[in-house]
């Protein structure tokens, strides 16, 4: 009996495998374009967030120049959604790649890419999952001492 393992190294893909897969290229392409432009259009913003903060009416004023804070954070929120958006258009471009040269080296690196993309979304969900939580804690215990 053969090692599963060995098996899954003989795996061969289709004619409708590879359809399925160029058209999963073309589309995981456009929305990555679609991701740089909002990566561009978030930065741009960024940078006119201490304008808008700025130009708000004293009784909306804050405490302190609110401006810069909301710049860094625009920033940061743009380096966070630059990796999965960067791991979708290499998943792309090398799936393309690969099923032109017909290089199963190619279409490893195109699946390698695919899963940090989806590795890289589990693991800032299960922190994003992780600090809802923490503040649901906080407010439970917020309640129980009011």
């Amino acid at each position: 009996m053969e090692n599963p393992i060995t098996q899954l190294e003989q795996l061969t893909l289709n004619s409708a495998s590879k359809s399925f897969l160029r058209e999963t290229a073309k589309w995981t392409y456009f929305l990555s374009i679609l991701g740089f432009i909002g990566l561009a259009l978030m930065v741009v913003f960024s940078f006119f967030a201490g304008a808008l903060f700025n130009s708000l009416p004293e009784t909306q004023a804050m405490p302190f120049d609110f401006g810069p804070v909301m710049t860094i954070i625009y920033l940061i929120m743009a380096l966070i959604y630059f990796f999965p958006v960067y791991y979708l258009f290499q998943f792309s471009t090398k799936m393309k790649m690969a099923l032109r040269s017909k290089n199963d080296e190619d279409l490893a690196n195109a699946f390698e890419k695919l899963k940090s993309h989806y590795k890289f979304l589990g693991v800032f969900t299960i922190i994003i999952l992780s600090i809802y939580f923490l503040f649901f804690l906080l407010a439970m215990i917020g309640v129980a001492f009011a």
